[in-house]
């Protein structure tokens, strides 16, 4: 693959997590750059490697889902780079964006996972972020992991419910 297709691809995602004012998930920029057919799935994974290796953005797994963050250098990179994106390509990243801003921002400000931390032992992590800034973070004790589980998917469809009871509660 010529380096120069590589560090196109660099700025298209670089670009993404500018316009996203915040993180993304590895699978809502798969989802993009696939559609659009701008290049394959192991191209892709190698643009990830490269970019986290040189440090242009940070990964942070939670659950099942990897989160990226753009770097201050990413930033720069960008600043620097950032021409050698087609406009019509901004254009259909801009739109993409208008369409499926709200939904991508609800999966990245509500979190919600488990680990096993013992025998028959997990916790569950559940959190909600806004703007960038935490609301909550909870952590909770469960005993098996379908319990686990069902905290996990309960936090997706009550948030806002549970979030407004804990605070109901606390004044």
């Amino acid at each position: 693959m010529s380096s120069q297709y590589l560090t196109l691809y660099k700025m298209i995602v670089l670009y993404m997590l500018r316009r996203s004012e915040g993180r993304l998930s590895k699978a809502q920029i798969y989802d993009f750059i696939l559609e659009k057919e701008y290049t394959n799935f192991l191209t892709l994974q190698e643009v990830f490697s490269e970019l986290a290796d040189s440090e242009l953005i940070t990964e942070k797994s939670e659950g099942n889902r990897t989160y990226l963050e753009m770097t201050d250098a990413g930033s720069e990179t960008l600043d620097f780079f950032g021409n050698r994106i087609n406009p019509s390509i901004k254009e259909e990243i801009d739109e993409f964006f208008k369409e499926n801003g709200l939904k991508m921002r609800d999966e990245t400000a509500i979190g919600a996972f488990y680990k096993k931390t013992g025998e028959n032992e997990y916790t569950v992590y559940l959190s909600a972020t806004e703007a960038g800034s935490s609301l909550i973070d909870i952590s909770i004790p469960a005993w098996t992991e379908e319990a686990a589980i069902s905290m996990c998917d309960s936090w997706k469809e009550k948030n806002s419910e549970i979030y407004r009871y804990i605070m109901t509660e606390l004044m």
